[in-house]
């Protein structure tokens, strides 16, 4: 696979529910300092960038805490660089326009129905994107410098110098994701 080296800013917590094949989407709208101030898909495959900022217990379902107590612990706050261990495809970006259609999704995350609805209503007459992901391992965990550009609220970044590309495994078996996602995209009327 040729990698991409750019890279999507998401919860430490939530990359590792991905990495265990517990969920195989991400819930987006776009950061703060985007540059439209929506969120767009710049990138069909990408690093996943752990970012700590944001990431609280009360905000995900009671079985997903140990993620974010997890990810909180092993926060090194300045340190000179990052862990990347996952790469990700985008199988679809899906669009949620309701409360109704967000509420179909809820066994299929970690965040509380709380922190969900109030993603879907910021910028309510923006949809929420639901990035349905294929997500693998990277053979070998790449330690990159964090450098300035990589700070504040946006989704995407472009990594300098881009990381050494080694082998990918799967989290889970084609099987295993198609089962997934056919099950994520019927509830949203895709086939």
């Amino acid at each position: 696979m040729n990698m991409n080296p750019v890279a999507l800013k998401e919860w430490a917590s939530a990359i590792n529910t991905l990495t265990e094949g517990r969920q195989i989407i991400l819930l987006r709208k776009g950061g703060i300092e985007e540059e439209t101030r929506r969120f767009e898909l710049k990138s069909h495959s990408f690093y996943l960038y752990p970012t700590f900022e944001h990431q609280r217990t009360d905000l995900v379902k009671k079985e997903y805490r140990s993620f974010v107590e997890q990810s909180l612990a092993d926060f090194r706050p300045n340190a000179p660089t990052v862990r990347l261990t996952a790469y990700a495809e985008v199988a679809a970006d899906l669009e949620v326009h309701t409360l109704e259609q967000l509420g179909l999704l809820y066994p299929y995350h970690m965040w509380t129905e709380g922190l969900a609805s109030e993603r879907l209503r910021w910028k309510a007459q923006d949809p929420l994107h639901v990035l349905l992901l294929r997500v693998y391992l990277l053979d070998e965990p790449a330690e990159i410098r964090v450098l300035p550009e990589y700070s504040g609220c946006r989704s995407w970044i472009e990594l300098t110098p881009p990381p050494e590309a080694g082998s990918l495994k799967p989290v889970l078996s084609d099987e295993e994701f198609g089962r997934k996602a056919q099950a994520i995209g019927s509830l949203l009327g895709q086939p």
